[in-house]
């Protein structure tokens, strides 16, 4: 006998056996249905309001903290997100020491649409720095590690300070972002002023990335601009809100400090939620 490639000679045996069984019944041999595929399995639900988790970005090429917030007593699978960015010299854990977790809860106790927001570790003002791309992590890598937690998508993004300008600038080129809501954003009126920074190497590349530059591609609706009238950014938060006409504006007491920020954070979450 020759053997046909894929052919055993213990599979010979066995359909000679179903042969012989089915030739003294008077009945065909049964055959085996083929076996459906295993239906995909559902990422599991978040079981607390807070989960942290740290995640390999290959955009930033290190170990980064997700911190994921989601309201108190609302099914989590499904919720909306916000991206949370935290300004320079912060981590994602800078949103729990903000108060965030109970704010969320009390702003969707309140009547504002349930979501959740998503924290990660940031920095360059959330622009790239050769290797180290924060903006990729978020455009690249979150979707996937939102959806491992039965999320969806990334709709808005908030920001502080740094962050405020990584918003704006996510913004600008996501229009699948709906809304977006800054608090004391660390903007620029002249490259005197960033390039005191020393972040950006060159005035080129500052003007690609400063959102004061690009205020026409910034959202027309959507928008939200929260800062202290003694924040050492008030002035650029004004250049930003005249030239942007935001939805929502205030400039009211307060710096640059987390006493601002936290008392500001019911405002801007009730200002997110019903537009994400």
């Amino acid at each position: 006998m020759r053997w046909s490639p894929g052919v055993t000679r213990r599979g010979v045996l066995l359909g000679s056996a179903a042969a012989v069984l089915s030739a003294c019944s008077g009945r065909s041999a049964p055959v085996a249905p083929p076996s459906a595929p295993a239906p995909p399995s559902r990422p599991p639900a978040l079981t607390a309001p807070v989960t942290i988790t740290r995640q390999h970005s290959a955009a930033r090429g290190r170990e980064v903290d997700v911190v994921l917030v989601v309201p108190e007593g609302v099914p989590s699978t499904g919720l909306p997100v916000c991206a949370a960015l935290h300004g320079r010299g912060s981590t994602a854990r800078t949103f729990l020491d903000l108060g965030l977790p109970a704010a969320l809860t009390a702003a969707v106790r309140s009547g504002v649409p349930p979501f959740a927001v998503a924290a990660v570790d940031g920095s360059h003002y959330w622009i790239p720095d050769g290797a180290d791309d924060p903006h990729r992590m978020l455009t690249d890598e979150l979707p996937g590690w939102l959806a491992s937690a039965g999320l969806r998508p990334m709709t808005g993004a908030m920001g502080i300070s740094m962050g405020g300008f990584g918003a704006l600038n996510l913004a600008r080129r996501r229009r699948d972002v709906t809304a977006v809501a800054t608090c004391s954003a660390a903007l620029f009126r002249t490259w005197p002023e960033a390039r005191a920074r020393h972040i950006f190497p060159s005035r080129d590349e500052w003007a690609a990335v400063e959102p004061l530059q690009h205020l026409t591609d910034l959202p027309a609706t959507g928008l939200g601009v929260w800062c202290g009238a003694s924040d050492p950014f008030a002035a650029a938060n004004r250049k930003l809100i005249e030239g942007a006409h935001p939805e929502e504006a205030r400039v009211s007491p307060g710096g640059h400090t987390g006493e601002y920020w936290r008392s500001i954070l019911p405002e801007v979450l009730r200002f997110l939620g019903p537009r994400l």
